[in-house]
């Protein structure tokens, strides 16, 4: 395993433990204040420390394949899937907001719109930390990674339409602002992770790359 490898897997495991403790602490403080909003973020956390954990894991498979004898095979390959599965992930995530946001249209909700602001920025703080740690040099990069660092952009572009969304719809009492945000943010990640899944796929398959 290259020593660049070696620096992704641990990246990648800081942030694994990141998102963990913030998905702990939203879900115990969402239970304690009884708010929606809170709880609901937490267990959406639980879906990035499930995604980037995969990332994660074929790092170690990587690393224990790499020292064996009887592995004969393409260890880039591992990373490869695991990024395909990732943008899988990430594409499921996507159209999940943009069915929620369009059920928005006709189902308004009452938003609390301060406790939703601070918990968008707590979303977007750890995101950022994240997207720091999971940063790489392009030459050095791969489908994984890329996968992982994606997962953190995505969460991070969610949380900022959110922040600016409810902020807009709390200033003039638009509450839909905060769905048309939703709905553009899920358009920019579905991009995002068709882009993975062609690249990742076509390693996989041993093929040029779909521009």
């Amino acid at each position: 395993m290259t020593e660049h490898k070696h620096s992704h897997e641990k990246k990648t495991l800081w942030v694994v433990l990141l998102t963990a403790v913030t998905m702990v602490v939203e879900i115990i403080f969402g239970l304690t204040t009884k708010s929606m909003a809170l709880l609901a973020d937490g267990i959406h956390m639980g879906s990035h420390v499930l995604a980037i954990g995969l990332s994660w894991v074929a790092y170690i498979v990587v690393r224990k394949v790499s020292r064996s004898e009887k592995f004969n095979g393409n260890s880039e390959k591992i990373l490869s899937l695991s990024g395909y599965s990732s943008g899988l992930l990430l594409l499921i995530f996507a159209f999940v907001i943009m069915v929620e946001a369009i059920q928005r249209f006709y189902y308004p909700v009452d938003i609390v719109y301060k406790e939703a602001i601070l918990v968008a920025t707590i979303g977007l703080v750890v995101n950022i930390a994240s997207a720091f740690l999971l940063h790489h040099d392009h030459e050095h990069s791969d489908h994984n990674i890329r996968a992982a660092y994606l997962h953190v952009i995505a969460d991070a572009l969610t949380s900022l339409s959110a922040i600016l969304g409810l902020t807009a719809a709390m200033i003039w009492d638009i509450p839909f602002i905060d769905t048309i945000a939703a709905i553009i943010s899920s358009l920019v990640i579905i991009k995002w992770s068709v882009g993975l899944l062609k690249q990742s796929g076509a390693a996989l398959l041993d093929i040029k790359p779909v521009e």
